[in-house]
């Protein structure tokens, strides 16, 4: 994906959208229905966009959404890529580099992911603190200035201030938010055993196949990053038999009211 590539993605959207949102949402499997409550939304399908990629997992509608959220405005897409579909990094990311030209300066990343974590269950809000990349790093090769600098700083990226208010927020209503370290892993393939119990060993919480490298650019493009898993499944080794991706997204429907509670008490307090 070109700077031309992106500009003309762009300029097509801001033909389109009229209001300028500081704010982006990147809802992950299962966690389409917050989209579905913006205030004066505009849709726009992906295959719409110039150059964007589309969304072939089931749980990803494939729609750019902009609409409020109490008195702000928001960018959302209703669905990502994965690396696992095909794509490269640099089109897993396109829409990041998008919001970047867009103005966007806070994103706010969600996921369906596998609790490692033996005190989690199924169903619960995991606010991610820090990652660890087991992918491709979306910011190889030659690097384009104009979007950021060549080697970025990955300390704080999921920024302190903005996970302090999600916590403020969910202890003033009653809401239970764990916290934890994420990995992203290529996939599409579940976990071995042995590599959940070294997640574990290592001080991992949760476990996935996104994110990392959305936030990767983030930090590339000076973005403010906020990020939420919640936990489909919990890892037992006592336990054969791995979920189906439809009880993943049951279980990840079990927690989207709460979510989206949290989302829209912590969105309007961005600054």
């Amino acid at each position: 994906m070109t700077l031309e590539n992106i500009l003309e993605a762009k300029q097509y959207l801001e033909k389109i959208v009229q209001v300028k949102p500081e704010i982006a949402i990147i809802l992950g499997s299962g966690l389409s229905p917050l989209a579905d409550r913006l205030e004066d939304s505009i849709t726009i399908p992906y295959k719409d966009i110039p150059h964007f990629p589309v969304s072939t997992v089931k749980g990803h509608k494939g729609n750019l959404i902009v609409g409020k959220i109490k008195n702000k405005y928001v960018l959302c897409m209703q669905g990502r890529f994965h690396y696992y579909e095909g794509y490269t990094m640099q089109q897993v990311t396109f829409p990041i580099r998008v919001m970047q030209m867009l103005g966007i300066k806070t994103l706010i990343v969600t996921n369906a992911a596998g609790g490692v974590n033996k005190s989690f269950k199924a169903g619960d809000i995991m606010l991610i603190t820090d990652h660890i990349s087991r992918m491709p790093n979306p910011l190889i090769g030659p690097n384009e200035e104009t979007l950021g600098e060549r080697f970025p700083s990955m300390t704080n990226i999921y920024d302190k201030n903005l996970r302090q208010l999600a916590l403020e927020f969910a202890q003033n209503n009653n809401i239970t938010l764990k916290q934890g370290i994420y990995v992203g892993n290529t996939g599409p393939s579940f976990e071995t055993d042995a590599e959940y119990i070294m997640f574990r060993q290592l001080g991992i919480s949760a476990v996935g196949m996104s994110t990392v490298p959305e936030v990767i650019v983030a930090a590339h493009a000076k973005m403010k990053v906020l990020g939420f898993s919640v936990i489909s499944n919990v890892f037992n080794e006592d336990i054969l038999q791995e979920p189906t991706h439809e009880e993943v997204l049951e279980n990840v429907s079990l927690a989207n009211v709460k979510l989206i509670e949290i989302l829209e008490g912590v969105i309007p307090k961005i600054d």
